[in-house]
């Protein structure tokens, strides 16, 4: 990836020009800008939140170094978890208390952004993190917060969104409020060259669930399907890419940029049951959320192929990448839906749940945590308790 910007990258910022809460910055390097960024923003102090991983790889000193040379004041909270607790949020709040910080840098993949957008809550309004599940709870203004993505995956840099699990229940609270987004979002695909190929693989396959689920909610609009139809168009054919060749910088910034717009789909547009299938799995048997999620998507799209309205828009995401549709499966959905299970064959990921849970014992009680999920009510068909069993024994 060359410093300027392929005409890909080009016509994706342009997209994002649709919103303007959050500035962006894209690029090879962009990083190594974090100091100035925050000066700019008249911070003086920040708790950088960030997990164990990324201070081994490096990636927290990088960051701390160029917020020092700026003359601003680090204090780092470095316990993040993947799926972040109520607990871990609770942690990082007292210690950004303790430093008397006045922001937030969130450093690393979905639970680092989630966790500071978490801490941002409590520190600011107080209470327990289950006080702000919902939509706009809170009452008071939140300290301004700066997200560095180190995945292609969750898109948590363009949400107002925390996704916080409770730390006895395991159930997820999604906790949004416009006042939690993120001032700026820094997208350096330099930052994703060290991970693992499983969180590769993760991550990708979470944000093209994330296009796709979007496109279809019963909450769609005219800019959560921009965003949704643009992030697939950058996904897709970059997935494949940054597997076979992980040091391909030009394709990294396609993914990291596709994640961000498949962010801003769902800011605009919500999930649907794809995602309230998966967090049971990963409540229950510690399946990786984009290894469910990605598992789990061919057969929730089977599923809303029964509309007529879901069949043609998935025909639309089919067409933008040039997949076939015509190839007698059934219907777009179908040729969709046998498309992703052949890509998750390819990697290696599990298309079956058997290959997960084992004994189906488990399954209506599973189909009882899916219908309760909060993002159940987003799916353009009704999604039921007996509809998760239908699906699960399905994938089955």
């Amino acid at each position: 990836m060359s410093k300027d910007l392929i005409t890909e990258h080009t016509n994706a910022l342009s997209v994002f020009e649709n919103i303007k809460r959050t500035k962006l910055v894209f690029g090879e390097g962009a990083a190594l800008h974090t100091g100035q960024l925050a000066k700019d923003l008249g911070l003086s102090h920040v708790l950088l939140v960030t997990d164990v991983g990324l201070v081994n790889a490096g990636h927290a000193e990088f960051v701390r170094e160029s917020l020092v040379k700026a003359g601003i004041e680090v204090t780092i909270f470095d316990q993040v978890i993947e799926n972040p607790t109520s607990d871990c949020v609770e942690k990082a709040k007292q210690l950004a208390f303790d430093a008397k910080v006045d922001s937030f840098i969130g450093l690393g993949g979905g639970s680092s952004m989630d966790t500071a957008k978490g801490a941002n809550f409590l520190l600011t309004n107080g209470g327990r993190i289950h006080d702000y599940c919902g939509v706009n709870k809170a009452t008071k203004d939140m300290l301004p917060l700066i997200v560095i993505p180190t995945t292609a995956g969750t898109g948590s840099e363009c949400q107002s969104f925390a996704l916080i699990s409770d730390s006895e229940t395991h159930q997820k609270m999604a906790c949004g409020d416009t006042k939690a987004i993120a001032k700026t979002a820094i997208l350096d695909p330099c930052l994703t060259l060290s991970l693992p190929e499983n969180v590769t693989m993760c991550t990708g396959i979470d944000a093209i669930a994330h296009a796709v689920e979007t496109a279809v909610t019963n909450k769609r609009n005219d800019l959560s399907n921009l965003f949704s139809t643009e992030a697939f168009k950058l996904l897709l054919p970059n997935f494949s890419k940054v597997i076979s060749d992980p040091n391909n910088l030009n394709a990294r910034g396609s993914m990291l940029l596709g994640a961000a717009m498949a962010g801003c789909a769902i800011e605009a547009s919500m999930l649907g049951a794809a995602h309230s299938l998966a967090n049971p799995l990963t409540a229950h048997f510690n399946v990786i959320h984009g290894q469910a999620v990605g598992m789990m998507l061919p057969y929730v799209i089977r599923f809303n192929s029964k509309l007529a309205e879901c069949r043609a828009i998935y025909g639309q995401l089919s067409s933008a990448v040039q997949i076939d549709t015509a190839s007698g499966l059934g219907n777009e959905g179908e040729n969709l839906a046998a498309y992703l299970l052949n890509l998750l064959k390819k990697v290696g990921m599990p298309v079956q749940l058997r290959d997960i849970i084992g004994g189906k014992q488990m399954i209506p009680l599973l189909a009882k945590e899916a219908a309760s999920q909060w993002t159940a009510g987003f799916n353009p068909l009704l999604a039921g308790e007996i509809e998760m069993e239908n699906i699960y024994l399905e994938a089955y």
